[in-house]
């Protein structure tokens, strides 16, 4: 089994949210929305709030329910805020990279949240380093709130914040606060989720409509790629500024088949409906004729659901069923002490139910193999309770390249379609048959055009100009110098 940097799946990678309301404090809501958004980061849990006179800041590693006592929410004032949980993939496994990450300056305070990963961050900070910046983290957040900070010297704040979108280049949406003003960006191509909700009392931002959900809100849209999102600080509205515009977009689709969830609603889709239908379509590319039909918990469960309905549509004599049995108390840090252990440490994650599975053909529904180390000891826990034949649908294509953009995937050298087809990948796990759902069926079911999805991981193309990579499409990095030549007069 992985250790706790490297987890078996692949892993999310953080939550931001921000909220301005009218007189009300913001931390309790916050803190609620931060509960929401949990399963995007376990490892650390952050909010920063201003109250017009001074900023406030509580920052934390473990989960958010470790992360503050009842005083700790009391201490921050203020009806405006911002708050992040991290699960980190850029910068060190330490309290020096937990968020928000908070700075003083000339012209006043800034907490900044990301979600995302920028592939220039070295050039960046490199450049702020030699104007005189001192830095405290490896992570590539700070390099983006020491750049809006020195824009703010300089320019007002969407000019400020259109200049640092010149300079940074990667995945990003961010939760700012400039003093008690709380704005939200998604980078121009819009690869992590950024939308808009609003409250009785003020608006809010979030990485999913979830955090929204939590505190009775509702859904506005989602902020566009490129777009700079400014809350009202008297909770009153909000205003938008459309800084970058760009030919195609690059959503994450993992976000819809594993990471986000299953009920909230991103770039229009509801995420539970979205796995529904990939799974509807696993059938109609690969459908096997088993007795019974078992989701991989918890986010399998959508896609075998749609896999079954659409198996009955077409006559099939499948039962549906819950077979396999997950331990919630056993986390990704879980480490066993040798490799023996490891190989079987699965069993303390997903139990088989005898009575479902002995004497029956069955098919196993995930959404996801990454490395292949559960797979493999799926099948065998199920032939070793009675499974007459093991088959395996997938609904996503193979992951055959790491992510750059904020998922902490794996290396190649890790993956187990790295190099192999699905023949030799259902050889390896040692399952009667195994398909993958098309990289078509995932643009379908999305109803989105291939060219605006980011599906760098299951075609080694990517939409950022990614050192040593390939592209799949017209895209350069920001010259660091030019950015800021450019951007002078703006």
């Amino acid at each position: 089994m992985p250790d706790g940097r490297h987890p078996e799946g692949p892993t999310e990678k953080c939550g931001v949210v921000g909220v301005s309301l009218d007189g009300r404090a913001a931390a309790r809501p916050l803190y609620y929305s931060l509960y929401a958004l949990q399963h995007r980061g376990q490892e650390s849990a952050g909010i920063v709030t201003h109250d017009g006179f001074q900023q406030h800041s509580h920052v934390e590693m473990g989960l958010v329910g470790d992360a503050f006592e009842p005083d700790d929410i009391e201490s921050l004032n203020g009806s405006n805020g911002i708050g992040h949980v991290r699960y980190p993939t850029a910068g060190s496994v330490d309290s020096c990279c937990a968020q928000p990450f908070s700075v003083s300056f000339k012209s006043g305070s800034l907490g900044l949240s990301h979600n995302g990963n920028l592939v220039n961050t070295d050039e960046v900070r490199e450049e702020l380093a030699a104007k005189g910046h001192a830095f405290t983290s490896d992570g590539d957040t700070e390099v983006i709130a020491h750049d809006l900070a020195r824009n703010l010297l300089e320019s007002d704040l969407v000019r400020a914040v259109k200049r640092t979108m010149g300079r940074i280049h990667g995945s990003y949406s961010l939760t700012i606060t400039h003093d008690d003003t709380v704005l939200g960006v998604r980078d121009p191509q819009g690869n992590r989720p950024l939308c808009i909700g609003k409250l009785e009392d003020g608006y809010m931002l979030a990485s999913e409509s979830a955090a929204i959900d939590v505190l009775n809100g509702e859904l506005v849209r989602d902020v566009n790629p490129g777009e700079l999102v400014v809350l009202q600080p008297d909770g009153e509205g909000f205003d938008t500024y459309q800084l970058v515009d760009t030919d195609n977009s690059a959503h994450c689709f993992f976000e819809h088949v594993y990471f986000a969830r299953p009920d909230s609603r991103i770039d229009g889709n509801l995420v539970y409906d979205v796995r529904r239908e990939l799974g509807r379509k696993l059938w109609e590319e690969s459908g096997v004729d088993t007795d019974v039909v078992l989701p991989v918990p918890d986010s399998g469960r959508a896609f075998a659901s749609g896999y079954a309905d659409a198996a009955a549509e077409d006559g099939a004599d499948v039962e549906f069923a819950e077979g396999l049995m997950k331990n919630r108390y056993v986390g990704r840090t879980f480490i066993m002490p040798t490799q023996d252990a490891r190989e079987r440490a699965v069993r303390l994650k997903l139990n088989p139910i005898k009575d479902v599975v002995q004497g029956r053909t069955v098919t196993v529904i995930d959404d996801s193999i990454v490395r292949g180390t559960t797979s493999t000891q799926l099948v065998q826990l199920l032939r070793d309770v009675g499974a007459e034949e093991v088959h395996m649908r997938i609904g996503a294509p193979p992951i055959v390249a790491p992510c750059y953009m904020g998922i902490d995937m794996a290396s190649r050298e890790e993956l187990i379609a790295a190099g192999r087809d699905v023949g030799e990948i259902r050889e390896e796990i040692e399952a009667d048959s195994l398909s993958y759902l098309s990289i078509d069926a995932v643009a379908e079911a999305l109803e989105e055009s291939r060219a605006d999805l980011c599906l760098g991981c299951v075609t080694g193309e990517y939409p950022y100009d990614i050192d040593g990579e390939a592209t799949d499409r017209e895209v350069v990095r920001p010259d660091i110098d030019g950015a800021q030549a450019g951007l002078a007069d703006d």
